[in-house]
């Protein structure tokens, strides 16, 4: 069979299909469960709450629309890990990495249905994206096409952008600003400068998950050729982002609250389990001794949340 180089990783690879990859022995619940990486949905969780938090403090919170923006945003997430599941499986880039299973890294599923999934996912959230646009803005239909491209092209594609560098920014922005904000938005119809400064905190958390991600996979993503910001940056300046994303900014972004409310204080209290998280990186663990800071990341950044939106639900009491 011939072969050819990848235009992105510039690797020498046989062109990846159903089947020339090792035939799959059968992926089971447990191991599509595993695929769509239930340690990642904090991020989807988080931003929903805090936004109809946000919107519950300025007196516009609709129920409804806070689920539907919750179907989106996990939908959304679940999505995107289906898709880099397929795309970097394809690639080769998942061969020799430490961390959740990959189904078309491991041979279990073929890649064609790792990416009708991921396109499932997508379409489902694009679904309730269109009824929560039709019920607040049509424009944010526009926003929700923007999302989905930014799904798959963070490794999907000729030129995946999270090959470049620039995945963090993608996570701040879609699962930080867009998020929030867009969820107190379709609620209230207005943006408050406290979902902003709640937005900048999430995308923050975010940012620190993919990251931690990122920074474990620094000697096999280098090797294939996928040049994350971990890369980019190296391990020592990786390692002091990762304190600014996970504490510094949220300490901020919390003290920034305390006009809109005094209760955005109990935002605080989430920040031992931030320092929990950030405990591996200091440690300069590696490896597989970094999977529990991933765990702790997405906890600090839903405990933030969780105690952040009681603090706007009471004030707006």
């Amino acid at each position: 069979m011939s072969r050819e180089t990848d235009p992105v990783t510039h690797r020498e690879t046989t062109p990846a299909t159903d089947a020339t990859l090792t035939e799959p022995g059968g992926a089971t619940l447990s191991h599509w469960l595993e695929g769509a990486r239930p340690r990642t949905w904090p991020n989807a969780f988080a931003p929903v709450l805090v936004g109809s938090a946000a919107a519950a403090l300025a007196g516009g919170f609709v129920w409804w629309q806070a689920l539907l923006a919750l179907v989106v945003a996990w939908s959304f997430i679940v999505g995107v890990n289906y898709a880099n599941d397929y795309s970097d499986g394809i690639r080769g880039t998942d061969d020799d990495r430490v961390g959740p299973l990959r189904l078309v890294g491991s041979g279990l599923a073929r890649p064609a249905t790792v990416k009708r999934a991921a396109f499932g996912f997508l379409g489902l959230g694009g679904l309730a994206g269109l009824v929560l646009s039709a019920t607040s803005a049509p424009w944010l239909i526009l926003v929700g096409v923007a999302c989905i491209l930014a799904a798959w092209f963070y490794t999907g594609g000729r030129t995946p952008y999270g090959y470049r560098g620039f995945g963090e920014v993608a996570v701040f922005v879609f699962f930080g600003l867009v998020a929030v904000i867009g969820t107190q938005f379709t609620q209230l119809g207005s943006v408050t400068w406290y979902a902003v400064v709640a937005a900048v905190a999430v995308g923050s958390f975010s940012c620190a998950v993919n990251l931690t991600n990122n920074l474990r996979d620094i000697p096999s993503d280098a090797e294939s050729g996928k040049i994350t910001l971990a890369v980019r940056l190296g391990d020592s300046r990786t390692r002091g982002l990762h304190a600014v994303l996970e504490l510094l900014v949220p300490l901020l972004a919390t003290l920034a609250l305390i006009p809109a409310t005094p209760w955005a204080l109990l935002g605080l209290l989430a920040l031992p389990v931030a320092w929990k998280a950030n405990a591996p990186v200091r440690a300069r663990a590696i490896g597989a001794g970094l999977i529990p800071a991933l765990t702790m990341a997405g906890m600090a950044m839903l405990a933030w949340s969780v105690l952040v939106s009681a603090g706007f639900v009471i004030a707006s009491l």
